[in-house]
């Protein structure tokens, strides 16, 4: 088995830009591994994040917020929308040098499929997901546009998970 640990991310946020609302819908990958006593979470997409903590559950709340904390500084940074829009979907899809953290995180994958096997402690009782059924991705769109309509089930859960060991 492999030290790296592959999680899926699913993360929503409204956030408020120099004359506008943006709703951010970010389908995303991460690495977990155990490193010098703490659980580390390094970001794959988006990859210029990695946030550590003592618990899998505190490495990924402070990585959370360092992402969340990235989208404040490019809505102070960008003008417009249009601008904002850009500058988030140019962080989450630059690969951090040689995509070595993405290339760690399918051989992760790969080592669950072959190895079939349930996740390992303190992974096991994270929900399990295809991952082709969850492709990385980021969705910005404009909230605050004429005719906008909003329900309760726009609402998306903050979440991670653990990629199931078969493809569905």
């Amino acid at each position: 088995m492999s030290d790296n640990h592959p999680i899926m991310i699913t993360l929503r946020d409204a956030i408020s830009g120099n004359g506008f609302l943006a709703g951010i819908t970010l389908s995303g990958r991460a690495l977990m591994r155990r490193e010098d006593g703490k659980w580390w979470m390094y970001g794959v997409r988006p990859a210029a994040i990695a946030e550590s903590g003592e618990t899998v559950e505190e490495a990924f709340a402070r990585f959370r917020n360092r992402y969340k904390e990235v989208l404040f500084d490019l809505a102070q940074d960008d003008r417009t929308f249009d601008s904002f829009k850009a500058a988030v979907e140019q962080f989450f899809y630059e690969a951090d040098e040689d995509s070595e953290d993405e290339h760690l995180w399918e051989q992760a994958l790969q080592s669950i499929r072959v190895a079939n096997c349930d996740p390992p402690e303190p992974f096991s009782k994270l929900p399990r997901e295809a991952a082709e059924s969850k492709p990385s991705q980021i969705t910005v769109e404009r909230l605050d546009r004429a005719g906008a309509r909003f329900k309760p089930s726009d609402n998306i859960t903050d979440t991670y998970s653990v990629p199931m060991p078969r493809a569905a």
